[in-house]
């Protein structure tokens, strides 16, 4: 190592500084509610390669600490000079922003003529055109109908704007003036990085400033592979499930080998579902570190080292195998809004092999689900239509070691924030009948899920859009361990508790009538532990808060509230009629699909879809899974008699 300790954990500081001035500068400067009040962004302080070396910890989303920005930095032609801020928010370019709505950007700090770190971030923007309003859909198809993809540019060449590319921008999107303002915020944080920069190379010296990035990620590094050693050497394998590969689709598996070996792990996502025919799929072009896979393990490694370092240095200890033409991997023109839904069952799904290799020491699955709603609509005060984000419905955390899992916004999803209900309405057509925690949704255990958000509004507008991305977990529930039971599923209601109720599942597009009531409620986070031995005096303390009912009590953990207080000798019954749980709970729904896709059935499907090209893959799995649904003999028998499907 090149500087020494203590000039390290000063610089390391001043860096993280640095990022949070960034991230302050956006938070305030934005436009859109889903930035400056969600706080959907991230800001990167990058060296001079395009790797990250700092991120804050208080602002913006926790899932890039580790990306990577070199590809993308090479892509951009006639290189760089002083006061260029260049731009991409094409998922195939460079793959680093990974749907159309993100628009990264990066700034190249100068001293001297040299390039000595660069200051990066990213948006999501609420709409960047394309076939929907928010531009996001699970019934896309192809990456072409998600909206403009800008691949890397020079927004700003020598710090002059390119009138061009920014005509061409505002010209494809909806709300013209909220993206421009969001991008403004953008690069307003991109240029307070170069100051704080520079401010940095003038305090300790330009060559230490440059030894101390790189000496920051062997840091990380070492950090990381400190907490591998921690765990035991050992192959564990995992699988989780999205609902529906498409709305009314078939589920969507993601596979994991998870393999340490001394202070490095291999993620091997081989047998994950192939590509899909809509836009759940994940843009790494293989990337070995690809940020977007490794979201779990920044949550896995924080949860083990509460103080560790995350940067790109951090994901060196781990090596991905990302299959070519998987849902992990596509192949362009694969559509890939969706992305985001897929990524919370990835975290799910590392979450689920870490707990094998250390049960002890983490927590059940989180929910799993981030329902993010958006309305289009007319604004009768101002007579325009917008866009606005009403609030991101997040689920609780799993059960964790120590205590229950976090209510209503828990673990892996905590980062986006709540919209504060009287900014909703000032800004959309909306108005909020509900916004609270669902009672009875946390998953039971000795320590208990987290519960699930609900919210109910209506709107008057005769012309309203409601879009509601990543809707999921309402069929596969977030599960439980050591005995613990899963957190309960999703719901999305059309005018609940009316004799037109209708149940829209996994929907995410409609268009209500006037007064029509909307409820969405998140999946609850799995329980942890057998619920028949958490105290009773927790139960009757969830049961004084609303938490649980009367009912639930009894069923759930087996205690009995009668005239508000624990009936101890009717609750010592009830337990002795309960044999003990333990061991993992995935819920009937997703024990039922195993008993009939099975391990053999996967294999089979796996073998039919490598003798086919990727393209043919989504429509072959569709097949075999219509064939199987059909069918009473066995998965593998049908998958093998059919898998030459499509090929004469």
């Amino acid at each position: 190592m090149r500087t020494d300790p203590v000039t390290l954990q000063v610089l390391r500081n001043h860096c993280r500084a640095a990022a949070e001035s960034m991230a302050t500068t956006l938070y305030r400067t934005a436009h859109s509610t889903f930035v400056k009040e969600t706080e959907d962004f991230t800001i990167q302080l990058l060296d001079r390669h395009g790797k990250t070396c700092a991120v804050p910890l208080d602002l913006g989303a926790t899932w890039y600490p580790g990306v990577d920005y070199e590809d993308a930095i090479k892509l951009v032609p006639g290189g760089y000079e002083p006061g260029d801020i260049c731009m991409t928010s094409d998922p195939y370019s460079g793959f680093l922003s990974t749907h159309s709505p993100d628009t990264n950007m990066w700034k190249p700090v100068f001293h001297e003529g040299e390039i000595i770190a660069f200051a990066g971030g990213h948006i999501h923007n609420v709409d960047v055109g394309g076939a929907v309003p928010a531009s996001l859909s699970r019934t896309l198809t192809e990456v072409h109908q998600e909206g403009l993809r800008i691949p890397p540019s020079k927004l700003y060449r020598a710090g002059v704007l390119d009138e061009t590319l920014l005509r061409t921008i505002t010209a494809n999107v909806r709300v013209p003036e909220q993206n421009w303002g969001d991008l403004k915020a953008l690069v307003a944080a991109v240029n307070t990085g170069e100051r704080r920069i520079l401010e940095l190379a003038r305090r300790f010296g330009v060559e230490t400033l440059k030894d101390g990035l790189a000496d920051l990620l062997d840091y990380g590094e070492a950090q990381a592979r400190a907490v591998l050693a921690s765990l035991p050497d050992g192959t564990y394998h995992f699988a989780d499930y999205c609902d529906e590969d498409g709305v009314g689709g078939d589920p969507l598996r993601l596979k994991l080998a998870l393999r340490i070996q001394g202070d490095s792990a291999e993620l091997d996502f081989t047998g994950t579902d192939p590509q899909t025919l809509c836009s759940m799929n994940v843009p790494t072009g293989g990337h070995p570190h690809h940020s977007l896979v490794l979201v779990g393990v920044y949550y896995v490694l924080s949860a083990l080292s509460p103080k560790i370092t995350l940067n790109f240095g951090t994901v060196r200890a781990f090596t991905c195998i990302l299959p070519e033409g998987s849902v992990v991997n596509p192949a362009h023109p694969a559509a890939v809004g969706m992305r985001s839904l897929t990524c919370a069952r990835l975290r799910s799904l590392v979450f689920g092999a870490f707990a094998q290799a250390a049960p002890e020491r983490l927590p059940a699955a989180p929910a799993g689900s981030s329902s993010i709603i958006n309305l289009a609509a007319e604004n009768r005060r101002t007579g325009r239509r917008v866009i606005s984000a009403i609030a991101p419905i997040v689920g609780g955390g799993g059960g964790m070691p120590h205590r229950d899992g976090t209510d209503g916004s828990g673990a892996d999803a905590a980062y986006l924030k709540n919209s504060p209900i009287e900014i909703t309405e000032a800004e959309a057509a909306i108005r909020i009948l509900r916004y609270g925690l669902m009672p009875d949704t946390g998953g039971p255990g000795a320590h208990r899920g987290g519960l699930a958000t609900v919210l109910e509004f209506t709107t008057d507008a005769p012309d309203a859009t409601v879009t509601a991305r990543n809707r999921d977990r309402s069929i596969f529930q977030p599960w439980g361990i050591l005995g613990g039971r899963p957190g309960a599923a999703s719901s999305f209601t059309l005018n609940p508790g009316a004799a037109n109720e209708h149940d829209l599942r996994n929907t995410d597009i409609l268009n209500p009538a006037p007064g029509d009531v909307v409820r969405i409620v998140s999946p609850g986070g799995g329980g942890r532990g057998d619920p028949m031995t958490r105290k009773p005096e927790a139960v009757l303390r969830d049961w004084q808060a609303g938490r649980v009912t009367t009912e639930a009590a009894a069923r759930d953990y087996g205690v009995v509230i009668a005239d508000g207080a624990v009936d101890t000798a009717a609750t010592e019954a009830l337990r002795a009629q309960q044999p003990a749980r333990e061991g993992f709970d995935g819920g009937p729904n997703r024990a039922a699909h195993e008993a009939r896709w099975d391990a053999s059935a996967y294999a089979a499907m796996g073998e039919a879809m490598a003798e086919v090209p990727s393209a043919w893959r989504g429509r072959l799995k569709r097949h075999l899974f219509a064939k199987v649904r059909a069918s009473q003999d066995p998965a593998a028998d049908v998958i093998r008699r059919e898998k030459n499907f499509g090929r004469g």
